[in-house]
């Protein structure tokens, strides 16, 4: 294969996993302006893309409408996403890295392992069925068993559920939840509302603290 190829390949493989990954812990299906927004591209080059995704039988479209997969564009983003959580899951088990650094390297590692690889490192981790963020990891067979999770903004007052997933979308968040004691299966008590929709107030290991509106909308607690 040709490095243009590849490279080609490579986009492809990234556009269907962002779009699964958008319905993922939520109904609304992603248009090509969210999609330009979370892939930091123009919106024409998105446009030109989404086309070639159709034209491949991987996605269908609507004029200024919503995005969506085929079944074929489904299961690549499956494998895709197998292959980008088993190896941040590899980098934090085994080479230390932190939960806030292991996406930009799984980016680029995701299309370079084998698939003879990617099952030693599952196999080596005892085949995970999550990644550090509480994300499923895919089975080799497509199959996927998400938690069962309430979002933090949208529980109830008072409530208390252990966290199964936190949004990995920005790492100075994750930095700023881990100094608070928050991650993953550590048991949170929402305990109030700041007047007049203010932040949360939340109570992890007896230590109350405030958490703004990006950050109860990044964390999932178990129902």
């Amino acid at each position: 294969m040709s490095g243009r190829q590849g490279a080609a390949t490579s986009v492809v493989e990234d556009y269907v996993k962002v779009i699964y990954s958008h319905t993922e812990w939520q109904t609304d299906p992603i248009t090509r302006s969210e999609l330009a927004v979370r892939l930091g591209l123009a919106a024409s080059t998105v446009t030109e893309m989404v086309k070639k995704l159709a034209a491949l039988g991987l996605a269908d479209h609507v004029p200024y409408g919503a995005v969506t997969l085929t079944e074929e564009g489904r299961a690549l983003a499956l494998r895709m996403l197998r292959r980008h959580r088993l190896i941040e899951t590899w980098l934090v088990e085994s080479f230390g890295y932190r939960w806030d650094e292991v996406h930009d390297d799984a980016e680029v590692l995701e299309h370079a392992v084998s698939d003879r690889l990617l099952e030693a490192i599952s196999e080596s981790l005892g085949d995970p069925v999550r990644d550090p963020h509480g994300d499923p990891i895919p089975a080799p067979d497509g199959t996927v068993v998400r938690p069962v999770g309430i979002l933090l903004e949208r529980a109830p007052i008072p409530f208390i559920g252990a966290v199964v997933r936190i949004s990995d979308r920005d790492p100075a968040l994750l930095q700023f939840l881990d100094g608070r004691g928050i991650r993953l299966d550590i048991v949170v008590e929402v305990v109030e509302r700041r007047p007049f929709g203010g932040a949360l107030v939340v109570r992890v290991a007896g230590v109350k603290s405030d958490l703004g509106a990006e950050a109860a909308s990044s964390i999932w607690l178990s129902a």
